[in-house]
């Protein structure tokens, strides 16, 4: 037997850290908790019906091949249907070989880590940011140059400020990573002259642009903002969607659009990883949209979500105490909290628990760890009439934060 496994565990290993999100899950499974922590589909907005007929079909049409291996890049038949898709709905470029499918965007991510990142080098992101993202990427032994978030996306004065810092000091970032859609975890929505600004700064510094879009076709009102993707022209963005939040999670598929070079490399790293996707899912992803249920369903969850949404804010709105602020996502699952910056979020979630209330907390999502006065809630989870309980429950919580002391020293930094 092994006795001294920690000699050789590779380095990397050592850099690995548990989601923080995971842990709490864990802790908010107890009787009675009303949890906002889980960013977490709702099962009604899962097509069961929907999916069975697909799965009829595929058992009818393409079993066999459902069940044999498939090429790494993915199921031809689903692959051109988004490419069709993305063309006509998302106003992209793009043919089926531009496109690969992966095991939900998560694999995405890791992909782009894989093929971008060596150790040292240095990537730019928001803060906050996706967790599973700064996960992904920290994985890999890479630094991050963090921008500031606020109402329309990620601060474009400051990103230029720190490039060109950068550039003085002789660093040169590989990319720039955005959720720029009903972001995870803030729910802000990027304008569209932010996104182009993105576009014309990594064109003049070289950069590729890493464009996470798991909520973009979850929106509740207003325009639909063009995405980063459907304004490159020069092959400069690789695009990340996923069917998570549009199917459902179980099936883990997600997709990359990118350059043929990009996607060439991304291809040959997945084989290291996987060889293939689920093929059998891929048919009925596949099925899902070629018999024009996907556009149904979307409707559902958008109905869905938004009167979920509307439920917390008017919940927030009539129970928090006004030094709270939050953001009023158009999209998405998520809101952002920001506290007044006596109250630290990490310390205080032990008394939500304790009031059987749970989020997630803020400073999970800054890569420079700041963000402690703040947290995310999800509204796409929890039933209706859960959600004002919740909401009232968290509100006695922070009153009682803002009116105690602390029993050690907060440390806090501003949100959205």
């Amino acid at each position: 037997m092994v006795v001294n496994l920690d000699r050789l565990f590779a380095n990397r290993t050592k850099l690995l850290k548990s989601s923080e999100i995971r842990e709490l899950l864990k802790l908010t499974h107890a009787p009675g908790i009303i949890s906002f922590a889980g960013g977490l589909p709702n099962p009604q907005a899962f097509p069961v019906e929907v999916i069975n007929k697909c799965i009829d079909k595929v058992f009818d049409e393409h079993i066999l091949r459902a069940l044999q291996y498939g090429t790494t890049e993915g199921l031809p038949l689903l692959r051109g249907a988004l490419a069709e898709r993305m063309k006509q709905r998302k106003g992209m470029d793009c043919e089926m070989h531009d496109i690969i499918i992966t095991n939900g965007a998560q694999q995405a991510l890791t992909l782009v880590a894989f093929c971008f990142l060596n150790p040292g080098d240095t990537y730019i992101s928001s803060k906050p940011t996706y967790l599973a993202a700064i996960q992904s990427f920290a994985a890999f032994e890479a630094n991050c140059e963090s921008i500031p978030l606020n109402a329309k996306g990620m601060d474009i004065d400051s990103l230029r400020r720190n490039l060109k810092r950068l550039h003085n000091t002789g660093v040169v970032p590989k990319f720039i990573y955005t959720v720029p859609t009903f972001q995870n975890p803030a729910g802000v929505l990027m304008s569209l002259d932010r996104r182009k600004e993105l576009l014309e700064i990594a064109s003049d510094y070289d950069l590729i642009i890493i464009e996470d879009d798991p909520y973009g076709e979850i929106f509740f009102e207003g325009e639909e903002i063009p995405s980063i993707k459907s304004m490159d022209t020069k092959g400069r963005v690789v695009y990340i969607s996923t069917f998570s939040k549009i199917l459902a999670p179980g099936f883990r598929l997600g997709w990359i659009i990118a350059s043929e070079e990009i996607i060439n490399k991304f291809a040959l790293a997945k084989q290291s990883m996987d060889l293939c996707s689920n093929v059998f899912s891929q048919y009925v992803a596949y099925e899902y949209i070629n018999g024009g249920y996907l556009d149904l369903q979307l409707e559902k969850i958008r109905a869905l979500y938004k009167n979920k949404r509307n439920i917390m804010l008017e919940s927030i709105e009539e129970y928090f105490p006004r030094e709270v602020k939050w953001t009023i996502p158009q999209g998405g699952m998520f809101l952002w909290i920001t506290l007044p910056k006596s109250i630290d979020a990490r310390l205080m979630f032990k008394r939500a628990l304790e009031k059987k209330v749970a989020y997630v907390i803020g400073d999970a999502f800054h890569p420079d760890g700041k963000g402690h006065n703040t947290m995310r809630l999800n509204f796409s989870y929890s039933e209706d009439d859960v959600i004002e309980e919740g909401i009232k429950r968290l509100a006695e919580v922070i009153q009682e934060e803002m009116e105690g002391p602390y029993e050690e020293e907060s440390h806090v930094a501003d949100g959205v």
